[in-house]
């Protein structure tokens, strides 16, 4: 099964690696701001998410700034991508990430949401529901070459109360690392 644009957010618990940011786990509620919530699926290791991070932090600020909440949930098994370990995480979370991160050691959360790639993105609303999944914008390697902003599209017309122009892109990325 995998969330559909109009679906409720599915509720989770799962522990944070940047605990600094949200304490040591964070649950659905928890992670949600008064006016929605972005939950990022990404891992340590994928070059799409590398050369995103500059972005995806200031997103975070953005969407804080907006009172959306914003967690990153990182669903690769570890077995397969060491560097994808909880310890991993939280060397990554201490230098600098400005939101939670969220390990789904069982990727229970990434099959229920359908998380196909890394990084790929879901905007849920005030009430929970989805309005917007797939890309940031079309160039997750290269910044300087991107020309759409989906994410910040999708972000800012939901605060406008209008529904996105375009509401579901394909993520573009590694695959999420499933376990065997």
């Amino acid at each position: 099964m995998a969330l559909n644009i109009g679906d409720k957010a599915l509720d989770y618990t799962l522990k944070n690696a940047n605990d600094e940011i949200g304490g040591l786990s964070l649950n659905l509620q928890q992670s949600t701001g008064e006016k929605g919530l972005v939950i990022v699926f990404e891992c340590n290791h994928c070059p799409y998410v590398v050369a995103s991070i500059e972005r995806m932090n200031n997103m975070s600020d953005y969407c804080n700034s907006k009172q959306i909440g914003f967690v990153g949930i990182n669903s690769n098994d570890a077995s397969v991508y060491a560097n994808d370990s909880f310890e991993h995480m939280v060397k990554r979370a201490k230098n600098g990430m400005p939101y939670p991160y969220l390990y789904d050691e069982t990727q229970e959360v990434a099959h229920s949401y359908g998380a196909k790639r890394t990084p790929e993105f879901f905007l849920f609303n005030s009430e929970n529901t989805l309005v917007y999944r797939g890309r940031m914008d079309d160039s997750p390697r290269d910044p300087t070459q991107a020309t759409t902003s989906e994410l910040k599209d999708a972000i800012d017309a939901m605060l406008d109360e209008r529904t996105p122009a375009v509401s579901e892109t394909e993520s573009i990325g590694c695959s999420v690392k499933w376990k065997a």
